[in-house]
Parts: structure tokens; C-alpha cells; sequence
């Protein structure tokens, strides 16, 4: 895991900023441990991940719509990040030390149902998908733009609820210790799955795709003020 400290002070070397003190305060910092991210904070930044996947999908459906081109290659990427990273992965690890704490302990269990269901729900599409891999997305006849705002219109709720409502809750339900606990089991599998900074990896996988589409400089999305 990235420790947020030493981002904050390699930020300010690369710009410059500290000369010799910067030096003295990262060299300080290496004698210190590093500052975990905590399992639940883990999870929210994946979310932060997912979110940025599926505005890849809003300009998928807005190019098979204004059939303004769609690169195949892009699309299939992006599914691919998907079933790996976001169902394989993450949802695996909710599914696994999340959902069940809070049905034994009678807690939120409709929450959690429905939060399964939709689990499911994701995985039958990006399966429907995946069958159609390497095919024409104009010609399959599988009306992706659907699929994708289905998954889209799901998935925007889905990660909401949990980030306001269930893992503020799960912090509740673990001690301190088991949370550093799930922290480390986390970071094992991650590393297991992706290797070294996988979620990085993840990270600057999402970029290249958005900088193919044009959709990764952020201030194309500020809203403009009116003349």
C-alpha cells in the first residue's frame, strides 16, 4: 500500500519544493512505517476506480448511438477490467469478509441481499459481454449501448450505498486490530492477484483508455458559464 504521507512529499520533490529540507524530511520519513490504507478506505478508492470505468461506458454508449466510431479494442479493455478487477476482485473480497459479518450479526441483511443480487446482476452482463468478445460491437446484434447503461444505472447506486451506509457501518462492527487485520489480508491478495501496487497498475490501465476516448482531461467535464 501507498502511504498518503509520502505521496504528499514525493509530490514536493518532483516540483521542486524543499531543497535540502525536503531531503531531510523524506529521509526521516523512510525510518518511520509506512501508513497502511485501511481495508475500508481500500475498498473506496476501488469504487473511486469503478466510477471512472463506468464513465468509459457513458461514451461507449454515446459513440454506438452518434455511430461516431467506437474503438473494439478500447471496449473489450474495459470489460476485461471489469470482470478482473471489479468482480473477480473486489466484489470477491466484499462477498467474502463483508457481507457475511453482517448476516451473522443480523445487520443490514436486506442491504446485503440486495447488494448480492446486484453482484450477480453485474457479472450476467459483463458475461454477455465476454461471449461476444472480438466480434463487430455494430454488428453483434447484442445492443451494448443497453447492456452498459443497465450496468451503469445499477452500478452508480450500488457503490453509494455502500461507501454512505455499509462500510461505515462494517468500521463499527471490527475492532481496530481486526481492521488492520483485513487491511493486510487485503494487501496479500492484491499483490497475490496483480502484484506489487496492483491497485496503481489498475489505475494507469483506466487512464490509457480515457486518454484513447478523450475523456481523461478533467476539466472537460466543468460545467460552463453562460455568456
Amino acid at each position: 500500500m501507498v502511504t498518503r504521507r509520502r505521496e504528499f512529499l514525493l509530490a514536493g520533490a518532483a516540483l521542486g519544493i524543499g531543497g535540502a529540507a525536503g531531503r531531510t524530511l523524506l529521509a526521516a520519513d523512510a525510518a518511520q512505517p509506512a501508513e497502511e490504507v485501511s481495508a475500508v478506505e481500500d475498498l473506496m478508492r476501488e469504487h473511486g476506480l469503478l466510477r471512472r470505468l463506468l464513465l468509459i461506458y457513458e461514451e461507449f454508449v454515446r459513440r454506438l448511438r452518434a455511430r461516431s466510431g467506437l474503438p473494439g479494442q478500447a471496449f473489450w479493455q474495459t470489460v476485461n477490467l471489469i470482470s478482473t478487477f471489479v468482480e473477480d476482485y473486489h466484489e470477491k473480497l466484499e462477498e467474502k469478509f463483508l457481507f457475511p459479518e453482517f448476516e451473522r450479526r443480523n445487520v443490514l441483511v436486506p442491504l446485503v441481499k440486495v447488494l448480492r443480487e446486484q453482484h450477480d446482476a453485474g457479472r450476467a452482463i459483463t458475461a454477455g459481454f465476454l461471449k461476444n468478445e472480438h466480434s463487430s460491437l455494430e454488428g453483434t446484434g447484442f445492443h451494448g449501448e443497453r447492456s452498459c447503461e443497465a450496468f451503469i444505472r445499477m452500478y452508480r447506486p450500488h457503490a453509494a450505498r455502500e461507501d454512505t451506509v455499509l462500510f461505515p457501518a462494517f468500521k463499527k462492527l471490527l475492532s481496530a486490530k481486526q481492521l488492520d487485520e483485513l487491511g493486510d489480508k487485503f494487501e496479500d491478495e492484491e499483490n497475490r492477484r496483480f502484484g506489487a501496487d496492483g491497485f496503481g497498475k489498475m489505475v494507469e490501465k483506466v487512464a490509457a483508455i480515457e486518454k484513447q476516448l478523450g475523456i481523461y482531461n478533467l476539466s472537460q467535464f466543468t460545467p460552463r458559464r453562460s455568456p
